[in-house]
């Protein structure tokens, strides 16, 4: 291997499964979708769904960050409310009341007991942001920092709470709001890609 070859990047990407009027999720179509696609010859993509529920996701974070030991986790979830691919850029701790699919709340409400009740994460989402909607394809996208304190916020936290430095969050609108599957990934694609530029400028 000649010193100019770059080492490989390990990204994984995260998708939900169906929960209430969800019984296709969007986010995991689209994660489906972009394992198809490819991110770039050096760039190792693992894709994992999700269930909507606390105990399940509060295992299987750390599980991933262990067992990839990924320079990026990017967690995809739907929003019904989203009309653009929407960058998280802030986790809450407390206030997950909202039961899962199992008809549970979190453990005491609450992702990670005794930690920041809010994480920012490191990548910055309005550079990210702004590449995408340079980017000459259909999807545009928009900053909030309200992930909705449901699972996707809960993932999002525990993500964070490992490495806030490679970890983010996407929601994006239910399929044909208006936006195909495709496109949508494409999306994802450009903003993974914007961020993975971001975390090996930081290191």
């Amino acid at each position: 291997m000649g010193s100019h070859s770059m080492p490989s990047k390990t990204v994984v990407v995260t998708g939900f499964g169906p929960f209430g009027d969800h019984t296709v999720n969007a986010s995991w179509e689209c994660v489906k979708c972009l394992q198809e696609m490819t991110l770039g010859d050096d760039i190792r993509l693992f894709v994992h769904e999700l269930p909507v529920v606390y105990t399940t996701v509060k295992k299987k974070v750390p599980e991933i960050w262990a067992d990839h030991k990924p320079d990026l986790v990017v967690h995809v979830g739907v929003s019904g409310s989203a009309r653009e691919l929407t960058l998280e850029q802030t986790a809450r701790n407390t206030g997950y009341h909202r039961l899962d699919v199992d008809g549970c709340p979190a453990d005491s409400m609450c992702c990670v007991d005794g930690a920041d009740d809010c994480i920012t994460s490191g990548i910055n989402m309005a550079l990210v942001c702004q590449e995408l909607n340079e980017a000459n394809i259909k999807v545009k996208a928009v900053i909030s920092n309200d992930a909705g304190r449901y699972l996707c916020d809960f993932s999002f936290y525990s993500s964070l709470h490992i490495d806030r430095n490679r970890c983010a969050f996407v929601h994006v609108p239910p399929l044909n709001t208006p936006y195909t599957v495709h496109e949508m990934a494409e999306g994802l694609r450009i903003a993974i890609l914007a961020m993975l530029k971001q975390v090996e400028q930081s290191t």
